[in-house]
């Protein structure tokens, strides 16, 4: 039997010419004009893009389908290692602790309550396997009570477009109240009186762009706050201490912050700080003081300032963490008694505590690679602090920490249903020498008796942009390639903030192509010490992940037995030239302002994966998307995918899966994202394996 054929797509070739330089797009007519309607109602794609992207699907399906009992198989030992009946600990408020639960065989959670240190007496606040039910895509992206405890809110997504419909329900009575908020924004706020909800609104282009308060219960809408500036995002949220509400404004780069006092909440907001490009910070309301975290002062891995002004603009801020290079304070979280705050080094997590007196002490465990995270709680007048710890080896623990008497209680282990022994495998930080001499950490995961002599397949995965930090945590699904022999590695390459925000600077703008060769350096030192081998590397990326991966491949195509880039961003000089598209003009200060900036053109085109693919032998490629993808619309990997065909010498498939359901995050049910992922493993296997050439 003859192999599959890949579908043809038509050339049209489209000329581009901008700032005095002159492109041709071969593909251009795969991006849908009527693309916003599209993502609100994916019915409405175009006929032939439709065709295209169903005959891309067949393809790719047809070539795996020797792969099937194999995803079938990942998918179970995935599933088997989910609790399916698992339920969060309950976060207490007042007279109340809320968590959420499954049900077995349930996509979707249940949100509840029950009486404060009761194990019986659930009121069932929302069921969202209930919901979705006849639904191709069902995701909540933000749900919570009311102060008072009598209103229950939450923002639903049913399309995957992030357009999101806020409801409110009357927990007295049970029933859902009239007048849902349409077009929001996956994030609200109810008022500390719970009288008003704040939301956002999304514009036509897919941009939180203002910000409205409604009575909680229904009724008008009042502008609060409009953003001008369209590469601003927009944030609404409540002070710690409940004392104001919070409106964030910002990007990359810089940030800005509207007050609003509780006691009166129709208040026009009060700027606490003017926006000033490059500096960064947030703040949160600790009793009888402001606490500040910014880059301000040329503290590049931030620093923690006070201020007693009732607005507390910069001149007010006095420095009380001061600013320690190679220290990164990602965060803080403030209680009546305490402030914790989260720092990272040299790609570690730890957590210090620190008491209104300035006594400060360090939680922080001792595993060559983990990662350690606040939970947020719902009180404020308590001493419990509620973090969490795992590693690549270890299960997800939940511990309650007194930060009075610095006593910690295991609420709870992650468990793994079908069994797991950590002793069976070993987690390892390696570095690996960067081209100008900086060393790149990698987190290896493997199990210990796996040889170090090259011959163990390898998987590396990166992402690398907006300062994200890979955290080396505990996944369910690695672990089905890791007990086939494989070798999982992650790269905490430059683009992220894994060593300090100054690792994030050294990869963006005109210093980003250290993101692409710190990946390359990072195989080339795992294929140096035996955890793998030139040409038998799998390389994994999602997102500006996938961008990484379509940089690689363009560079180095000999290093990797396959290529996996999920919704990858490749399309790089086309969309960020593009200012109709949501996340253009946000996003210039990551990577510049191509239709303004001749050397931001000029360095995007030499590395935007789509403009740099050439003649060349690529490796087997698996592109992923989906059709209703607000982030990385779905023309991106069709384009790329079948520029990559085009120009390919040699004889492996590059595939294309689109979810003609989902967006940016796939689908929406935890089951059913699994299936993708096994979709990506399974192709990993057959790539290593060159299961086309069977």
């Amino acid at each position: 039997m003859s192999a599959p054929k890949p579908p043809a797509a038509r050339r049209e070739p489209k000329i581009i010419e901008q700032l005095g330089r002159t492109r041709t797009d071969d593909y251009a007519w795969m991006k849908d004009d009527n693309w916003r309607e599209v993502l609100r109602d994916p019915k409405v794609l175009r006929q032939d893009i439709r065709e295209h992207l169903e005959a891309e699907n067949a393809y790719t399906k047809a070539l795996l389908a020797k792969t099937e009992a194999l995803q079938a198989q990942l998918f179970a030992e995935m599933k088997g290692r989910i609790k399916e009946d698992d339920s969060s600990v309950p976060a207490p408020d007042g007279p109340w602790e809320y968590y959420v639960r499954y049900e077995i065989g349930a996509e979707h959670p249940v949100h509840g309550r029950r009486p404060r240190g009761r194990d019986d007496g659930e009121v069932v606040l929302l069921d969202e396997d209930a919901l979705s039910k006849g639904k191709a895509f069902f995701q909540v992206g933000a749900a919570s009570h009311s102060p008072d405890h009598k209103l229950y809110a939450w923002a639903a997504d049913e399309q995957g477009s992030e357009y999101y419909t806020i409801r409110v329900k009357d927990l007295e009575s049970g029933e859902t109240l009239d007048q849902a908020i349409e077009s929001a924004y996956g994030a609200f706020t109810f008022s500390p009186d719970s009288r008003w909800l704040f939301w956002i609104w999304r514009d036509e282009n897919a941009r939180p762009s203002k910000v409205f308060r409604r009575p909680a219960r229904g009724g008008e809408d009042v502008l609060v706050y409009e953003e001008t500036d369209e590469g601003m995002f927009l944030g609404v949220g409540l002070a710690s201490d409940r004392s104001h509400i919070l409106i964030h404004v910002g990007n990359q780069e810089t940030t800005e912050l509207w007050l609003i006092p509780a006691a009166t909440p129709t208040a026009a907001p009060v700027v606490a700080e003017p926006r000033q490009e490059g500096v960064k910070y947030e703040l949160d309301h600790w009793s009888d003081r402001w606490v500040i975290r910014t880059n301000a002062d040329g503290a590049v891995d931030f620093k923690l300032a006070n201020s007693d002004a009732a607005v507390p603009a910069r001149a007010t801020w006095r420095d009380f963490v001061p600013h320690e290079p190679g220290r990164f304070i990602t965060g803080f979280a403030a209680f009546a008694g305490h402030l914790a705050r989260l720092e990272r080094v040299n790609a570690n997590d730890r957590i210090v505590i620190m008491a209104r007196d300035g006594e400060s002490h360090e939680i922080a465990f001792d595993e060559e690679a983990y990662a350690l995270s606040l939970e947020g709680g719902l009180e404020y007048e308590t001493t419990l602090a509620r973090f969490v710890y795992q590693s690549p080896t270890t299960p997800r623990q939940w511990f309650d920490y007194d930060m009075a008497s610095r006593e910690r209680t295991l609420r709870k282990t992650q468990e793994i249903p079908s069994g797991h022994d950590p002793a069976r495998y070993v987690a390892r930080r390696l570095y690996a020498k960067a081209q100008d001499g900086a060393q790149a950490p990698i987190t290896v995961l493997m199990l210990k008796d796996t040889p170090l002599d090259g011959s163990a397949p390898l998987l590396l995965y990166g992402y690398g942009s907006y300062g994200h930090a890979m955290e080396p945590a505990f996944s369910i699904r690695n672990l089905s390639l890791v007990d086939r022999g494989w070798i999982w590695a992650i790269a905490h390459i430059r683009g992220g903030s894994d060593k300090g925000w100054g690792w994030f600077l050294d990869g963006r703008k005109e210093k980003k192509t250290n993101t692409f060769t710190d990946f390359i350096a990072c195989a080339e030192h795992l294929d140096a010490n035996g955890y793998g081998k030139a040409g038998r590397m799998v390389a994994y990326g999602g997102s500006a992940g996938g961008m990484l991966m379509g940089a690689v491949v363009n560079m180095r195509p000999d290093l990797w037995s396959g290529i996996i880039a999920a919704v990858p961003f490749v399309d790089v000089l086309n969309t960020m030239s593009d200012t109709t598209l949501p996340l253009t003009p946000p996003e210039w200060p990551e990577w510049g302002n191509p239709l303004e900036d001749p050397q931001a053109y000029d360095r995007i085109a030499s590395y935007s994966p789509y403009d740099q693919v050439a003649a060349k032998p690529y490796p087997p490629i698996l592109a992923t998307g989906g059709l209703s993808d607000p982030r990385v619309t779905y023309w991106e990997p069709e384009k790329w995918v079948a520029k990559l065909r085009q120009y390919s010498t040699g004889e492996a498939p590059i595939l294309l899966k689109i979810n003609m359901e989902a967006g940016h995050g796939g689908a929406s049910g935890r089951f059913d994202f699994l299936k993708e992922i096994a979709l990506d493993y399974a192709f990993a296997i057959w790539a290593q394996e060159r299961g086309w050439e069977q």
